[in-house]
């Protein structure tokens, strides 16, 4: 699959969040990375409804919603009516995660697995051929401007190797840095969630760091 990239709004400035989106639209951003954060399930709060309608008036792009919450199956529903056209949860956090990717499913959107970081390929296995995307953690969940976690390397090898067996997207969430996502996307990585380490707070213009990055894996 070509290169996908998917800014991480809650890096955005929500001072100056309606100019920011439109910059990210005029860039060629593929996908609004939303993380939802319930303070429970990881210990730190994100991107609550307000901000996710505001950011779906904003954009055409599509807009996923990455469910780092509680009980995520109650919510499905939800954040479908809110504009996710993808939506993500983390198996763990779910008694019957097949079931949860079925009501996704049913809702006409696309389904997601979060594999954090202490969640084996083992774990979520089964439910490969139920999914359209993987999104692996390459940071511990919660927080921004962590440092990128080798140790989940070959993890992420074995879903590389088991993509094209299952024809899921796969993705990568966590301190994604340029010489990161050239390497990775090299290896089989699709999708990278785009935060500080590579697009927010720099001096450059989302314009010109989203067109190096493609032009630095063609």
């Amino acid at each position: 699959m070509s290169l996908m990239l998917s800014p991480s709004m809650m890096c955005a400035d929500f001072s100056n969040l309606a100019s920011q989106v439109k910059q990210l639209d005029e860039a060629g951003v593929d996908m609004y990375h939303m993380d939802v954060m319930d303070g429970k399930y990881v210990p730190n709060f994100a991107l609550g409804p307000e901000d996710y309608r505001t950011i779906r008036k904003l954009t055409n792009k599509s807009l996923d919603a990455h469910l780092m919450i509680e009980n995520p199956r109650n919510y499905v529903e939800f954040f479908s009516e809110l504009g996710a056209d993808l939506i993500y949860f983390c198996p763990d956090a779910e008694v019957q995660p097949a079931r949860t990717i079925d009501d996704i499913h049913a809702l006409g959107k696309k389904a997601g697995i979060a594999v954090n970081t202490g969640t084996s390929f083992a774990m979520v296995e089964e439910l490969l051929p139920k999914i359209d995307y993987v999104l692996v953690m390459t940071v511990h969940p919660g927080f921004a401007g962590q440092p990128f976690q080798d140790f989940v390397l070959p993890k992420l090898d074995r879903f590389i190797s088991a993509k094209k067996k299952y024809g899921y997207v796969l993705g990568i969430d966590g301190a994604v840095s340029r010489t990161k996502i050239t390497k990775l996307h090299a290896q089989g990585v699709d999708n990278f969630i785009l935060g500080t380490s590579a697009l927010f707070g720099k001096e450059k213009s989302f314009a010109e760091t989203i067109n190096e990055i493609r032009k630095e894996n063609e």
